[in-house]
C-alpha cells in the first residue's frame, strides 16, 4: 500500500494554470485559464473565494506566489504588467505595483539567518508607534476602508522576507515585505524560474534565450551573488522596513484625499453655474455684483434677480445647498486635520530617521542611502503640509462667508432686512466684493465666470493653477521673507506654492519620495554580479525547481529531453558562490519499481518525469510516466529520498563542466543513479497526470491532469494502520467541519487542523514557498 491517500478530486469549469500550496494552512491557490484567482480548502476541494478578473486589474495570471507566513498571495498580472497582493481572509486587494515588463516568474521568501542585531532590532522596531499617535481610521462608507483595516497585516511579519518577481525581458526586481523595491538586476534572455537563498548570498535564476523567432530557445542557468545583501542584513532590514512604512504613509495619504474628494460633491459648484448662466441671460448692464449689492443695501432686486433667487435658487434649494456646503466643508476640515496632517507627521518621523541612517555612511552609504535626497523629500512633505494648512484657512474662511451669505439670501428674498446687523452687512458686502467679480477669462477656462466656491479648486487632480489663489497682499510675513535676501533660500523654510492645488503638491511629493528612495534599488541592483553562467540545452519543452535547503544549497531538477526522456538531472550549488559543492551535478532514472523485482534489467522498464517538485529538504515529489512505447499505462505519483539519490560513490566520478558547451552535448560524462522506489509510490488510476504541487510542512499534494482541468488531492506520510472505522470518523468529522465552515476563513492560522482529519501538528517556523508553472 502506498504511504499516501486521497482525500479529494474535481473536474474544474475552467483550465487551471498555476498552482500554489499555502506554507501554513491546508489552502491551495490557483489561477485559471479565465484570469480568475481561487483559493480552495483540501477537504473535497472545497471553494473559499474567487477573485475574477476585472479592468482595474489584469485578466491574464501568470505567477503565483504566498508569503511565507500565509497571510498575503501575490499574483502577477501579464496583460497589466502588475503585481497584486491579497489578503488571504477575503478576495480583496491589499496592494498593487506596476512593473516595465510581462510578469513571468515570481518568488517570496523568508530570511533565515538570525543575529543578535536583528532580535534587537526586531523587539525595538515599534518604538515609533510609542511617539506617533495612531493614525486615525478612513470613513467606514469608503470604499478604501478595507485596505486601511488590514494594513497592519504588512507589519505583522518582523522577519525580512523579499518577493522576487522575473520578467519576460530578462529584468528582476526584490521587494522588501513584497512592498518597496531594494534591488534591480537584468540578465539575458526571460526569466523562467527564480530562487533568492534565505542567506541572501546569491540568487539562482533559470532564463529562457532565443537570438531570433526562428532559433531554438536554449535554457540557461545563472547564479548571482547577492552577498552585499548578506553581508549588511541588519541595515538592509532596518532600511526596509522603513521604506515599508513610507510607502504606507504615502498611500494612507493618497486614500485620504480620495476621501476629501468624495466628500466634496458636485453639489457645491451650483451656485457657480447659476450665476454663469445668470450673466449670460440677463439683458441689464449692471454687474451681478452690483445688483447683489443693491439688495443688500436697499432691499430691492431687478426683475432678472428676483427670477434667479425665487424661480432658479428657491427658498428650499437655498437651503440645500446651505447645508450641503456646511456639511462637506465640515467633513474635508476633518480629514485634513485628522488624517492628512497626522499621516504627513509620521511621514516626516520617518524620513527624518532614515536621514540619519544615511548620515551613518559606514552603515549605509555601500546601500544606497542619500542624505541630501532624503532631505528633499522632507522638505517636500513640509510643502505638502504647508498646502494642506493653506486649503484649512480656507475652508475656515468659506464657511463663514457662505453663513452669512445664505442667512442674508433668506432674508433678501423677502425684500426687508431682519436680523441683520450692521457688522453682517459689511462681512456680507467684503464676501459679495472679493467672490463676485466676473472673470470673463474663466468662462475661456472653465466654462464659467465665476468662482464662488473654493475649496473644490485645491481637490482636483488637475495641472492648472489656483483659478483664486489665496490673497497674500498684506501680509507681514510674506513681505518679510520677500525683503529677507537670506531667509527666502533657508533650507530651514518649507518652499511655499500659493497658484499650486493640494493634488498638484501631493504628486510633486511623491515623485521627490520615489526619486530618493529609487537610489538604494539601483546601487543594490549593480552590486549584483554573475558568478555561474551554465549553458544547459534546446528545447521546445522545459521544467525545473530548486529549493533553497536549510544546509544553503541550491537544488535545481530539470531533464533533457533531446539527450534522454528517462533521466532528472539534479544540479547543487551552494548559495556561497565562493564555495563548490562535490558532484554538484548527477542524472536520476527510476528503475523498475511496478512489477518490485529489483533484478530485472532497468532497461526493461522506463520511466519519463512529467513533473517535480521539493516536497521538503530530503524529499522530491514527481510525477511519472512509462516509456513512449507504452503510453496507455498508467501515470505514477511518487516520492523520490535525495539520499537514495547522494551516495559516497558519487565521489568516485566528479563531473567536470566544459564551460565551451552545453550541458546537453556532455550529458555521457554526468554520472548516474538508478533509483528503485519501494513503496513511495502511487498509480493514479484513470487520470492523465501531468502537473503537481506539493506543500510538506501540511504533507499533502495536488494532482492535475494534462488537459488542466481534473484535479486529485493526496494526504501523504499518512501510516496505514487498516483501520477503516477510524477512517470513516475521520472522514464524518471532515464533512461536518466543512459543512459548518463558513466562507471567509477564521482568524486562526498556526497550528491549524486540517479538514480532512489529520491531526494538527505545530508547524515550523521557516517555510518554503511551492509553485507550479505549466504553461511550456
Amino acid at each position: 500500500m502506498p504511504a499516501f491517500r486521497q482525500v479529494g478530486e474535481k473536474q474544474l469549469p475552467q483550465e487551471v494554470v498555476f498552482m500554489a500550496w499555502s506554507p501554513k494552512r491546508d489552502l491551495i491557490a490557483l489561477a485559471n485559464r479565465a484570469g480568475e484567482v481561487l483559493l480552495h480548502r483540501l477537504a473535497n476541494f472545497q471553494r473559499v473565494w474567487s477573485l475574477p478578473p476585472n479592468e482595474n486589474t489584469g485578466k491574464e495570471v501568470t505567477a503565483l506566489a504566498w508569503r511565507p507566513d500565509g497571510k498575503i498571495l501575490a499574483f502577477g498580472l501579464t496583460d497589466t504588467k502588475r503585481i497584486i497582493l491579497c489578503d488571504v481572509e477575503k478576495p480583496e486587494s491589499l496592494h498593487s505595483f506596476s512593473v516595465d515588463s510581462s510578469i513571468t516568474y515570481m518568488h517570496w521568501m523568508e530570511v533565515t539567518e538570525e543575529s543578535s542585531v536583528l532580535t534587537s532590532f526586531y523587539n525595538a522596531e515599534d518604538e515609533s508607534n510609542l511617539l506617533l499617535p495612531k493614525l486615525p481610521a478612513l470613513p467606514k462608507n469608503s470604499q478604501f476602508f478595507f485596505w486601511y483595516a488590514h494594513q497592519h497585516i504588512f507589519f505583522s511579519f518582523y522577519r525580512l522576507n523579499a518577493l522576487v518577481v522575473g520578467g519576460s525581458s530578462g529584468f528582476i526586481e526584490i521587494y522588501a515585505y513584497g512592498m518597496f523595491k531594494i534591488a534591480m538586476v537584468t540578465v539575458p534572455g526571460s526569466c523562467c524560474g527564480l530562487c533568492l537563498s534565505g542567506d541572501l548570498k546569491s540568487l539562482s535564476v533559470i532564463t529562457e534565450i532565443q537570438d531570433s523567432p526562428d532559433s531554438e530557445a536554449e535554457m540557461t542557468y545563472f547564479q548571482l551573488d547577492t552577498s552585499l545583501l548578506s553581508s549588511y542584513l541588519p541595515e538592509v532590514t532596518r532600511m526596509a522596513r522603513k521604506f515599508t512604512h513610507i510607502s504606507t504613509l504615502l498611500q494612507y495619504i493618497k486614500l485620504s484625499l480620495t476621501c476629501m474628494c468624495e466628500a466634496w460633491e458636485e453639489i457645491l459648484m451650483q451656485m457657480d453655474s447659476r450665476l454663469t448662466k445668470f450673466v449670460q441671460e440677463k439683458n441689464t448692464t449692471t454687474s451681478v455684483q452690483d445688483e447683489f449689492m443693491q439688495l443688500l443695501l436697499w432691499g430691492k432686486a431687478s426683475l432678472e434677480l428676483q427670477a434667479l433667487l425665487m424661480n432658479q435658487l428657491t427658498v428650499k434649494g437655498l437651503k440645500k445647498l446651505g447645508q450641503s456646503i456646511e456639511s462637506s466643508y465640515s467633513s474635508i476640515q476633518k480629514l485634513v486635520i485628522s488624517h492628512l496632517q497626522s499621516g504627513s507627521e509620521a511621514l516626516l518621523y520617518h524620513l527624518s530617521e532614515l536621514k540619519g541612517m544615511a548620515l551613518w555612511k559606514q552603515k549605509y552609504e555601500c546601500l544606497g542611502l542619500d542624505a541630501s535626497g532624503i532631505e528633499d523629500a522632507i522638505t517636500a512633505v513640509g510643502s505638502f503640509i504647508l498646502k494642506a494648512n493653506e486649503l484649512l484657512q480656507v475652508i475656515d474662511s468659506s464657511m463663514k462667508n457662505f453663513k452669512a451669505f445664505f442667512r442674508w439670501l433668506y432674508v433678501g428674498k423677502l425684500y426687508y432686512i431682519v436680523s441683520m446687523t450692521q457688522k453682517d452687512i459689511t462681512f456680507v458686502a467684503d464676501f459679495l466684493t472679493e467672490h463676485f467679480n466676473e472673470a470673463p477669462e474663466l468662462y475661456n477656462r472653465k466654462g464659467k465666470y465665476f468662482n464662488v466656491e473654493r475649496v473644490g479648486q485645491y481637490l482636483k487632480d488637475e495641472d492648472d493653477d489656483l483659478v483664486s489663489p489665496p490673497n497674500t497682499e498684506g501680509n507681514q510675513w510674506f513681505n518679510f521673507l520677500k525683503n529677507s535676501t537670506h531667509l527666502k533660500e533657508s533650507p530651514l523654510l518649507f518652499p511655499y506654492y500659493p497658484e499650486k492645488s493640494l493634488h498638484f503638491v501631493k504628486r510633486q511629493m511623491e515623485e521627490i519620495i520615489d526619486q530618493c528612495l529609487q537610489k538604494p534599488a539601483d546601487v543594490i541592483g549593480k552590486s549584483v554580479h554573475q558568478a555561474v553562467c551554465m549553458s544547459l540545452y534546446k528545447t521546445s519543452q522545459r521544467y525545473f525547481l530548486w529549493n533553497d535547503k536549510t544546509s544553503n544549497i541550491h537544488y535545481v531538477l530539470f531533464t533533457m529531453l533531446e539527450s534522454s526522456v528517462s533521466k532528472v538531472y539534479i544540479l547543487r550549488r551552494y548559495t556561497d558562490t565562493s564555495r563548490s559543492v562535490s558532484n554538484g551535478l548527477i542524472a536520476v532514472e527510476f528503475g523498475n519499481f511496478l512489477n518490485n523485482n529489483i533484478n530485472e534489467s532497468s532497461d526493461s522498464r522506463c520511466y519519463s518525469c512529467l513533473d517535480a517538485h521539493f516536497y521538503d529538504d530530503e524529499t522530491v515529489t514527481v510525477v511519472l510516466k512509462e516509456s513512449v512505447e507504452q503510453e496507455g499505462k498508467e501515470r505514477i505519483l511518487a516520492q523520490l529520498p535525495l539520499s537514495s539519490v547522494y551516495t559516497d560513490e558519487d565521489q568516485e566520478r566528479e563531473f567536470i563542466w566544459d564551460s565551451t558547451k552545453r550541458l546537453d552535448e556532455q550529458s555521457g560524462e554526468i554520472s548516474t543513479r538508478t533509483v528503485f522506489l519501494e513503496n513511495q509510490w502511487r498509480v493514479l488510476e484513470n487520470m492523465k497526470a501531468q502537473y503537481v504541487a506539493v506543500n510538506g510542512i501540511r504533507k499533502v499534494s495536488c494532482v492535475l491532469s494534462s488537459n488542466l482541468r481534473h484535479v486529485r488531492v493526496f494526504e501523504m506520510d499518512v501510516e496505514d494502520d487498516g483501520e477503516a472505522e477510524e477512517e470513516e470518523e475521520e472522514e464524518e468529522e471532515t464533512t461536518q467541519i466543512a459543512a459548518g465552515e463558513p466562507e471567509e476563513l477564521n482568524q486562526s492560522t498556526d497550528n491549524q487542523d486540517s479538514v480532512c482529519g489529520a491531526s494538527a501538528e505545530e508547524l515550523p517556523g521557516e517555510t518554503e514557498e511551492q509553485e507550479l508553472s505549466l504553461d511550456p
